[in-house]
């Protein structure tokens, strides 16, 4: 009867271990990005996407590979400007945002983005009533997800890969 007891405690572990998936925290100290679209019809989701891109493109070039997350939030302060300009570029109603912000919670291939208020920047399109993107721009995790084909497992090791990284 022990024995049975016992094989099968040994099963229940081994499945809920099985089961459960990695679970990936983002550290306290990061930065994140997210853009909220005017409506969730296609003229404004696509317009979303556009000023994205731009807007993340600069982001990147501004703080570049720097390991430090207060020369990333300085260098980020110091230049809103320029994503002050690309969205001038655009005929919409815009409000940018760098500070302490609420995200609602998100699992994205299998890393889980907890809710809560973060530091990050948030562009928020006309009336901001249409879907949203969001990512984390320092540590760099968007970046990742510009690599072609890669699976939950590929993008949860690259995420941890990163992370340990800005540790």
């Amino acid at each position: 009867m022990k024995k049975i007891i016992i094989i099968l405690f040994l099963l229940v572990v081994i499945l809920v271990t099985i089961n459960e998936k990695e679970k990936i925290l983002i550290p306290d100290d990061a930065i994140r990005f997210r853009i909220i679209a005017n409506s969730n019809s296609v003229e404004d989701q696509n317009l979303k996407l556009e000023i994205k891109n731009k807007v993340e493109s600069e982001i990147y070039k501004i703080i570049g590979n720097t390991n430090d997350i207060n020369v990333a939030r300085n260098r980020i302060k110091n230049n809103l400007y320029k994503v002050d300009n690309i969205l001038k570029e655009y005929n919409v109603l815009y409000d940018i945002n760098y500070g302490d912000n609420y995200f609602p919670e998100k699992e994205y291939k299998g890393v889980e983005y907890e809710a809560g208020t973060y530091e990050s920047l948030v562009i928020t399109l006309g009336s901001g009533k249409g879907h949203n993107w969001w990512c984390v721009m320092f540590p760099p995790l968007c970046l990742i997800d510009e690599k072609e084909n890669l699976d939950n497992a590929e993008y949860t090791f690259y995420a941890q890969k990163l992370i340990n990284k800005f540790k």
